[in-house]
């Protein structure tokens, strides 16, 4: 495995920046996640670390070795794409195998490592089926194999789960993060979920056009995001942002405070509220409130919670969980 490290790394495609002087360290057995809005270049980016798309500037190592211009077959990377793009004609043994045959590796040798990779994916019992007989989650799991067997220094994901259901996408992330966590691999991956970001990463990095807006554990940004982006974009429901009036009597440009972070009264609180909408999602309730001064105010609050469209709710900040920017 390997560090990754990007100095200064610049693309262009003609008068458009589309990366604009990224650096970054991702370290030795990292599993680091790039997350941001679609446009933000972190599909991009990967592709420049993999080599399918060259930098117009700066400087790219991988381990040691200075890779900048050197060819995707010469990085020592793997890539897994959105799309599976298995072979519809081979069996699941075949597929994983296929870069060693093509590589021209002895039969013995391939035979061996198909059996380690499936073992590791839990794919022994499907060697012998085709793709059309699998499901998505386990033809993403044989895709993923054949990225392993290939022995890489560093696994690139490019939204590897997007096509797949909820319910898949949040078994593929437990077996990404229990596959990072046995092979001890350098990970990047990308994708605009936050969840995904959240739930699987050592490190995210934030995107926002072409620049990185901040770096840090998951933890890191949801407790103390460094802009009102990153505030905005880390955390679920999203954090309530407000500018003006508001923000200014708090003396800030920008003030925060987390749906979460919102005590919810019917007596008495810091603002009152209308509610609008609820969402009921089993353990928590999602409020939305119109309020006069703040416009809408989003607030979770516990499952149980006994409340009904247009009544008058007051909610108060949690103190010390407020962001002012």
């Amino acid at each position: 495995m390997a560090k990754v490290v990007l100095e200064n790394i610049r693309k262009s495609f003609g008068s458009l920046d589309v990366i604009k002087g990224i650096d970054l360290a991702v370290e030795d057995g990292e599993f680091c996640v790039f997350v941001g809005p679609s446009g933000c270049g972190k599909s991009t980016l990967l592709r420049m670390i993999s080599g399918l798309e060259t930098s117009s500037d700066g400087r790219m190592l991988i381990g040691d070795r200075d890779v900048t211009h050197a060819e995707p077959s010469q990085r020592g990377i793997a890539m897994v794409f959105q799309s599976y793009a298995l072979y519809p004609h081979l069996t699941v043994r075949d597929n994983i195998g296929f870069g060693l045959s093509l590589a021209g590796r002895p039969k013995a040798e391939i035979a061996a490592k198909v059996e380690k990779t499936a073992e590791t994916l839990q794919l022994t019992h499907l060697l012998d089926r085709k793709p059309k007989a699998l499901s998505g989650g386990q033809r993403q799991r044989v895709a993923i194999g054949r990225a392993i067997i290939r022995d890489p220094k560093v696994f690139l994901f490019d939204e590897p789960l997007s096509n797949l259901d909820a319910a898949l996408r949040s078994q593929m992330r437990m077996e990404l993060t229990d596959l990072h966590a046995r092979l001890g691999a350098t990970m990047i991956y990308v994708t605009h979920d936050q969840v995904e970001a959240m739930t699987m990463a050592d490190k995210i990095v934030v995107l926002n056009a072409g620049r990185v807006e901040q770096v840090g554990s998951p933890m890191e940004l949801y407790n103390r995001p460094a802009s009102p982006f990153v505030a905005g974009f880390i955390g679920s429901p999203k954090m309530n942002l407000y500018e003006g009036a508001i923000a200014a009597a708090e003396g800030c440009t920008t003030y925060g405070i987390r749906p979460e972070h919102l005590s919810m009264s019917t007596s008495e609180g810091k603002w009152k509220g209308t509610i609008r909408h609820i969402e009921r999602l089993g353990a928590d309730t999602v409020l939305y409130l119109d309020q006069p001064d703040l416009m809408s105010i989003v607030v979770r609050v516990p499952g149980d919670a006994e409340l009904a469209l247009r009544q008058e709710i007051f909610v108060t900040p949690v103190p010390g969980k407020e962001h002012r920017f």
